[in-house]
């Protein structure tokens, strides 16, 4: 079974100074590196997907700003696949399913920003499209939510999200992944 790692929307307006920066992105980024750096030992597929907004007044993910980028401490490099999104799920309206099929990924393994909303879709629909997703669930992040004047943490949304998605995904931490690699 080829696994392909699919890493999503580690983009600069997560980070401090960004428009939308995150409870502890660093951390899941070097979840993330550790997953990179067994894929590119490996030499199996990873695909970064890259939101982008084209809209004049986009509140983050704006084309052409500094916010929009892949993160400096991806492995990103010439050879990278990069799929470009304008909707939280990877899938839709992207040629993630086309690249998937060309590099013979049988499962992804997916990771990435935010939990509650393009992890959780991508997730979704990779269960629901057939690729039998594992969800590295430290390589996750997320920010805290509001509703009702009452905030629900951060850690909070990532723990109902990861719970949820358990019904879609095989769910392990990185330290497990490697482990059993």
């Amino acid at each position: 079974m080829t696994q392909g790692l699919i890493v999503i929307d580690v983009q600069n307006d997560y980070f401090a100074k960004g428009q939308l920066p995150l409870v502890n992105p660093e951390a899941a980024l070097a979840c993330i590196n550790q997953l990179e750096d067994y894929f590119l030992a490996q030499q199996l597929p990873i695909i970064y997907i890259q939101h982008i907004d084209y809209r004049q007044d986009a509140p983050l993910f704006k084309a052409q700003t500094s916010g929009v980028q892949l993160h400096a401490n991806l492995r990103v490099n010439s050879d990278s696949t990069i799929v470009t999104k304008q909707y939280p799920n990877s899938f839709y309206h992207t040629d993630l399913t086309q690249r998937l099929h060309q590099l013979a990924v049988d499962q992804v393994v997916i990771c990435g920003m935010m939990t509650h909303m393009c992890v959780d879709s991508t997730t979704r629909a990779a269960r629901e499209l057939g690729w039998n997703p594992l969800l590295i669930t430290d390589a996750t992040a997320t920010t805290d939510l509001k509703m009702n004047g009452q905030t629900v943490t951060a850690d909070q949304v990532s723990t109902a999200f990861l719970a949820a998605l358990a019904s879609f995904a095989t769910e392990q931490t990185t330290a497990e992944f490697l482990q059993q690699h």
